[in-house]
This record gives C-alpha cells, sequence and structure tokens, in this order.
C-alpha cells in the first residue's frame, strides 16, 4: 500500500516490520490497554503478527489502521486509520468501516489523537467515499469518548460485549453526500 497522509505535524504510514519495537514498547504499558480488554502484549512476536494481519487488510480492503509519525522526530507514537470490519461483529454489525486509533503514552493529551482523526475523516468520506464511519470506545475512556465527540461523531448507543464490558457505539455519516 503506497497512500501516505500528512498532517501539519504527523506522517501517516502503512504499518511496517520496522515499526515492531516501538509498537511493542507501546503495546506493553498496562494504561495503554486500560480500556482495551487489559491485555497487554508479553512478547515483541504478538505485534509482529499485527503488523503482518494489518499488511493482509491494506491488500483486503485497500485501507488499515497506519503508523502515526511525529514528522519533528520521526518517532512512531502509535496508529490510527480507517479499518473495514469484516472479520467479527461488534454491537450486532459487521462489514463496516471503523476508525480507531492508539497512541503510546507519553504522546496523550496533545492533541495528536485529534489531528489524525480529522485527517482521516477527510480521506475516508473525500477519497474513500463512505457513507458511514463508526467507532467504538469502552464506556469509562473518558478521553477516547471525548475525542470522537469533538470530531463530530454521533453517540448512538451503549452496548456490552460477550465479556460484559461496556462500550459506546459512535458514528458519523459522511457530510459530503447529499
Amino acid at each position: 500500500m503506497n497512500l501516505i497522509l500528512e498532517t501539519d505535524r504527523l506522517l501517516l504510514r502503512p504499518l511496517e516490520l520496522s515499526d515492531a519495537e516501538a509498537m511493542f514498547a507501546m503495546d506493553k504499558n498496562p494504561e495503554v490497554h486500560k480500556y482495551l480488554w487489559q491485555t497487554p502484549v508479553q512478547k515483541v512476536e504478538e505485534v509482529i503478527k499485527v503488523i503482518h494481519y494489518v499488511n493482509e487488510q491494506y491488500k483486503r480492503n485497500n485501507i488499515g489502521r497506519f503508523a502515526t509519525i511525529l514528522k519533528e522526530t520521526g518517532e512512531f507514537i502509535g496508529w490510527t486509520g480507517i479499518k473495514f470490519v469484516d472479520d467479527h461483529t461488534e454491537n450486532g454489525n459487521t462489514n463496516f468501516y471503523d476508525y480507531g486509533y492508539r497512541l503510546a503514552e507519553p504522546f496523550w493529551g496533545k492533541g495528536y489523537a485529534t489531528e489524525a482523526s480529522y485527517a482521516w475523516l477527510d480521506y475516508g468520506f473525500k477519497k474513500m467515499n463512505i457513507d458511514k464511519m463508526n467507532a467504538y470506545t469502552h464506556f469509562d475512556n473518558g478521553a477516547s469518548n471525548h475525542i470522537l465527540q469533538k470530531i463530530g461523531m454521533q453517540f448512538m448507543e451503549d452496548y456490552t460485549d460477550k465479556d460484559g464490558a461496556t462500550w459506546k457505539w459512535w458514528q458519523m455519516e459522511n457530510p459530503h453526500v447529499r
């Protein structure tokens, strides 16, 4: 996949195996997984499997989560992007576009998630012509719930997953389709 998006401070590019160590450092942090099933990774091989999986999504769906790089330093700060969910059911839905992100803890609270989110929504709606973008966040993840509301997502409903955790379902219709 050769898509690269840029914002004022960020470079958004496909995930590569060279991102594995930085992604491992992010995903082994229990704070990063506080609202993500509380399952931090234990070995870099787990992250390598994820990178291979995401690369398969690029081939299958022509989109997926992207490495998010701080332009100023070249640092991997996490991943952001659009995923076509065709591998499981979420809140009774499958075959839908989902927007998501995960950032390493040192990069929280600096506006990077919001900045990347605007770029991805713009790309998804204008270039991919997606009708509806969905997102879901843990009920208690105040920061992510605030970001989704701030970027224009509409809260649709709370739902409970198979493990009994409560999530929020968000959605935004393409503003460029009349």
